[in-house]
């Protein structure tokens, strides 16, 4: 496969990573940047080296609901630019500024180690497309699933991944598995969900933050829903990819800049440090 010198130079880079990450200065870009590029810095690829990169790669999967084009767009592009950004930013990687977007069925898709999936709730897969999605994460590829809420939406995302692996169960990761800590160590499992739904529900921050709500789900506020990490492994024990289940990574990233205090609470301490962890952890396990 064509990523797998994507990994051979996210390996080398690796040791400069650790060093980064440890004195990394976080500061917030400001305004919501929802809608276009938004505002997200641009930056140039190495003339010289314009392979020498890591391309954000997000699924565009079938799949219903959600309106205009599904479930495979939320939040795009705006979470994949910042995630872009702040790999450039914070780590040694060189990141392509602009991601791109593949699909299970495309031999675009073999050219990316790394792929990220979102609202999996909505994901109805074809035959050709859980064939295609085996093959990848059989010869090396790696999966993130984020945002998805509640046990019925976790058992769609079941049954499709069951049509991928029929003979493999998914793993419930403990927090102190290393993909937890492999760049910036986190204390628990995050729990992050999106800025506007703390908005419509709290009159300020600082009500949202005594209420102790991390979840979007309203029904559960007398059982509050855990954030699980279900890990597939293949049968060498490689780990081919993670679903983030009760949390939504991908919108700390997309709304860094909307409050100052969801980029401290939710952006700075959980999704970005989440997403580095699982990017790096795919790269060099």
């Amino acid at each position: 496969m064509k990523n797998q010198a994507q990994k051979t130079i996210l390996l080398l880079l690796v040791t400069a990573l650790m060093a980064v990450a440890g004195y990394a200065q976080w500061t917030r870009d400001q305004g919501d940047r929802r809608g276009g590029r938004a505002g997200v810095p641009d930056w140039e690829n190495d003339a010289e080296l314009p392979q020498d990169k890591f391309t954000f790669a997000r699924v565009q999967y079938s799949g219903y609901g959600r309106g205009f084009g599904g479930g495979w767009r939320v939040d795009y592009p705006n979470a994949d630019l910042n995630f872009s950004h702040r790999i450039e930013q914070l780590t040694a990687i060189k990141a392509d500024p602009d991601g791109t977007v593949v699909e299970f069925t495309g031999d675009l898709l073999k050219e990316h180690p790394f792929v990220y999936i979102t609202d999996p709730r909505s994901m109805s897969l074809g035959e050709d497309e859980a064939k295609g999605f085996r093959e990848y994460l059989l010869n090396g590829g790696f999966f993130m699933a984020d945002d998805f809420w509640s046990e019925p939406e976790w058992d769609n995302f079941y049954r499709e991944m069951k049509r991928v692996f029929p003979g493999i169960e998914p793993v419930d990761l403990p927090v102190d598995h290393l993909l937890f800590n492999h760049v910036f160590p986190l204390n628990e499992k995050p729990q992050v969900p999106s800025e506007d739904w703390y908005r419509d529900r709290f009159a300020t921050p600082q009500q949202a933050l005594e209420s102790g709500v991390t979840w979007e789900t309203k029904r559960y506020e007398t059982m509050p829903p855990k954030p699980h990490f279900y890990a597939y492994f293949d049968k060498k024990g490689r780990m081919m990819g993670v679903a983030c289940h009760n949390t939504d990574i991908g919108d700390g990233w997309e709304e860094e800049g909307v409050s100052e205090w969801y980029f401290k609470h939710f952006s700075e301490s959980k999704s970005y440090p989440m997403g580095i962890n699982i990017l790096i952890y795919a790269m060099t396990h």
